[in-house]
């Protein structure tokens, strides 16, 4: 008994290129708008000065660590010396708008390993784009780590 068929066969199965096609798209997305470098805090070894420290109220926070990596703002912006003054007029537009009747603080910490003349160097950029620069430091009575105040900001 020989039964032939005369039905074709259908396979009924999904396309998933398409699917595929958004995810992968999302995913890109998601890469390209998500922050690649997490929050860190810095430790910075921080020179002592015999004098107490006053409050530390300050709206934009510059940072510049052992290896001279400069660090800008609330995100820490890993600028270059000769874009800093870019970065900060752009912060301090930005505060100005957010608080018209205050002019805002730079507060630069470097630690006590950085040369001196990149010190001066940034220091100079940073006073190009605000009269009112505050530098960071550890008191004498202060026994917490000195990263402390940049993890605090």
């Amino acid at each position: 008994m020989n039964f032939q068929c005369r039905l074709k066969h259908e396979y009924n199965l999904i396309d998933l290129t398409p699917l595929v096609d958004v995810i992968f798209l999302m995913l890109i997305f998601f890469l390209i708008t998500s922050d690649i470098l997490p929050m860190k805090s810095l430790l910075l070894d921080s020179p002592k000065v015999q004098k107490e420290a006053p409050t530390r109220l300050c709206q934009l926070l510059v940072v510049m660590d052992k290896d001279q990596v400069i660090y800008v703002g609330s995100k820490r912006d890993i600028v270059d010396l000769h874009s800093v003054g870019q970065h900060l007029k752009g912060l301090i537009e930005q505060a100005r708008v957010k608080y018209p009747d205050y002019l805002p603080t730079v507060v630069l910490s470097c630690d006590k390993h950085v040369d001196y003349e990149a010190f001066l160097n940034l220091f100079s950029q940073i006073q190009e784009c605000v009269p009112r620069v505050r530098l960071a430091f550890c008191s004498p009575t202060s026994d917490s780590d000195p990263s402390q105040f940049l993890k605090n900001q």
